[in-house]
């Protein structure tokens, strides 16, 4: 990931002399570690982890550390997240017997002091939780120090969490960036133009208002908002091979593993299920012809439950020993469940980077 402020010249446009980015058609990198350090100090800083369920208290104390980088690109109202991230939070925690002192409150048995250590926080794992580490500090405190690790592990990682996934939403949603993007989407409603029949409120060509046309203009509204928020990726690929050598690689499970060095499931039956890249990947197959079509429904983990796209795969062998792959997506959502709107750009690069190009390089079907 390229570092805040290094990006491509080519792709970041300089701002207008006015100040003005019309309707975010340029690219606007916005820097957000300063932001990111504040949302996130508030979110996990004095939290109640464990409030004396078996005998031990936990409370988080402040944000230690948080290294790395964060920014935010936004292109015509588009938000695209960047961030890598290592944070150190540190907690304070005590154990206390089961019996009453004299003044009434059970004694305590041991206090420590500790750290939750996230090495690795990045816009690439977004759908996934980070890493985290609970540090007791220099003295493990013995059997009671560890009985108070497993307790943060079992009931306060959850919440810290928890914290940090609204931490990588409020990224996705354009971060410090937000408010003016709000404000730039209402401006841009309002500022739509009337034509001269809906200023004056008299219909065009002598047609009386709503007559025959707010029926099908209802229809239309219908239609195009079940379609909203989806999209199709429609990609052609070339190989030198026949094509049943690329049909039966995209069917064949072991070679999956080869290519992209991740575990593989697939059944090779209409209605079978596979699974690709760890799990990242699940569906059914709907229909096979082999050498020449494979459909099938198609999800990322990181999807809105629900959501299935269906991709289908044609092989065209022009000329002996020269394969055409036409790939057609559709369905894909424009964002996934937390929100980020990088769905489309991702599932394309996969397709063509990991997938494809990959399959090139390893079984040397390059053109």
């Amino acid at each position: 990931m390229a570092k805040y402020g290094e990006g491509d010249k080519r792709w970041i446009v300089a701002e207008r002399s006015d100040g003005t980015n019309v309707h975010n058609w340029h690219w606007a990198e916005r820097d957000c570690l300063d932001w990111s350090r504040s949302l996130l100090s508030s979110l996990l800083s004095d939290l109640t982890v464990l409030d004396g369920e078996g005998g031990i208290f936990i409370r988080t104390k402040t944000l230690d550390k948080l290294d790395g980088e964060a920014y935010v690109n936004v292109r015509k109202g588009k938000v695209i997240p960047g961030y890598e991230l290592s944070i150190s939070l540190s907690f304070e925690a005590e154990a206390r017997s089961d019996s009453n002192g004299s003044d009434g409150v059970a004694a305590p048995l041991l206090r420590i002091t500790g750290s939750v250590e996230v090495p690795y926080l990045a816009d690439e794992n977004a759908s996934d939780d980070p890493e985290l580490k609970i540090v007791i500090g220099d003295d493990d405190g013995g059997p009671i120090g560890r009985r108070i690790k497993e307790a943060f592990i079992s009931k306060g990682k959850p919440v810290i969490l928890e914290k940090i996934r609204d931490y990588v939403q409020a990224m996705s949603k354009g971060g410090p960036a937000k408010d003016e993007l709000e404000v730039r989407k209402t401006s841009a409603g309002s500022e739509k133009p009337q034509s001269v029949a809906e200023a004056s409120g008299n219909p065009v060509g002598g047609v009386p208002p709503n007559h025959g046309i707010s029926d099908l203009t209802g229809k239309n509204q219908k239609k195009k908002k079940e379609k909203e928020g989806f999209k199709t990726i429609t990609m052609t690929e070339r190989f030198r091979c026949r094509a049943r050598d690329i049909y039966e690689i995209l069917m064949d499970e072991n070679r999956w593993k080869g290519f992209t060095q991740s575990n593989a499931r697939i059944a090779k039956e209409v209605g079978g299920q596979f699974s690709l890249f760890d799990g990242s990947i699940t569906g059914e197959i709907e229909e096979l012809q082999e050498g020449r079509l494979i459909v099938q429904k198609w999800r990322f983990s990181s999807w809105a439950d629900g959501i299935h796209s269906t991709v289908r795969l044609e092989f065209n062998e022009p000329e002996l020993g020269f394969t055409v792959v036409k790939l057609i997506q559709n369905g894909v959502p424009e964002e996934d469940r937390f929100g980020n709107s990088t769905v489309i750009e991702n599932t394309e690069r996969g397709w063509r980077e990991l997938i494809f190009h990959k399959i090139r390089a390893l079984f040397g079907f390059g053109i």
